[in-house]
């Protein structure tokens, strides 16, 4: 009896398993948010190791005067972000994003944190702006 009920059970799991797995479509928010965060980490580690080629590849006009009009000179500098909202909003992707930031100049280490709004424009996107607390402009003590 046992037996029966055991092989019985492992029918109806391999029958109710036994179906074609279907494939889940990405949703087209889905996939905007995945380019928006991915180019984030590609300005942050553009700016990290000074590339304004990658900097200004991946930004209007604008936006990378907002990343690089009021930069001081450094010797390093340790950046990171982590997303925490994400917005589309008619020909906008916005994402905010709170970041971290250790600037290191002729040895003194200065630390700052904030969040940021990355205005992200166009196909594919690009930075056009950033509103609030801009993370590649060097604290002011």
């Amino acid at each position: 009896m046992k037996k029966t009920v055991l092989l019985f059970f492992v029918i109806v799991l391999f029958a109710a398993c036994g179906g074609k797995k279907e494939v889940k479509q990405v949703s087209p928010e889905s996939a905007t948010y995945t380019e928006a965060a991915a180019l984030a980490e590609t300005v942050r580690s553009a700016f990290v190791s000074n590339d304004r080629v990658t900097l200004q590849k991946n930004s209007t006009e604008q936006g990378y005067r907002d990343m690089t009009a009021s930069k001081k000179m450094f010797d390093q500098i340790e950046l990171a972000f982590t997303p925490r909202w994400f917005e589309i909003e008619q020909n906008q992707v916005l994402l905010n994003i709170s970041w971290k930031s250790v600037w290191v100049n002729a040895g003194k280490k200065t630390e700052d944190r904030g969040m940021a709004v990355l205005v992200m424009e166009g196909r594919p996107l690009k930075v056009s702006k950033i509103l609030r607390a801009n993370p590649f402009i060097y604290p002011e003590q």
